[in-house]
């Protein structure tokens, strides 16, 4: 259910998620719905918290691969994004869209997915400080000012994706970004 619950979540939003057609798609009769969530805001926090594991878990794999340089791990993570959301058809990061669809109307969607870019921006910062000890950025850089522009980039960038239907903005974004952090 939470597999499918992303992929319609990512295609017509939380607004449009019908749990009956969620309980379709996954051949899984009412029952076991409720077995398992509370409601439909409690099945999409859910999906929510499998979606953020995921990239945590390709963004920990990068962030800890020593046998890359601090940015390159960087761009190595960017690199898988851009992979997953042509292989899902551009449609782009399920935090962004709901976080522009609910932040307005609901603060619990609001502080879940805040937390959910300030976690992966707490990843990215560790790859800043590495590069800032290595000198590859500036000594005095503020990493965490980086780390959640980074995020913030992003954002944009997958909703550019999405709406091209291509990841060149995703690229663009990010060359443009590590370049910026070249010490001057």
């Amino acid at each position: 259910m939470i597999d499918v619950g992303l992929q319609q979540l990512l295609q017509q939003g939380y607004s449009s998620l019908g749990i009956q057609a969620v309980l379709d798609a996954a051949s899984v009769p009412k029952g076991s719905f409720y077995h398992h969530f509370a409601d439909k805001e409690d099945f999409a926090l859910q999906v929510v918290d499998a979606y953020v594991a995921d990239v945590h878990a390709v963004l920990d794999i990068c962030v800890h691969d020593a046998a890359l340089a601090p940015l390159d791990r960087i761009r190595t993570f960017f690199r898988n994004v851009e992979n997953s959301y042509e292989r899902e058809g551009y449609l782009g990061c399920l935090m962004g869209g709901l976080g522009q669809e609910l932040s307005g109307v609901s603060d619990t969607f609001r502080q879940k997915i805040e937390w959910c870019f300030s976690s992966i921006a707490d990843r990215l910062q560790l790859c800043l400080d590495a590069a800032r000890a290595d000198g590859s950025i500036a000594p005095d850089s503020d990493t965490r000012e980086l780390a959640e522009l980074l995020v913030n980039c992003w954002e944009g960038a997958a909703l550019r994706s999405r709406l091209k239907r291509n990841p060149a903005p995703l690229a663009v974004m990010l060359e443009f970004y590590l370049a910026s952090l070249q010490p001057r």
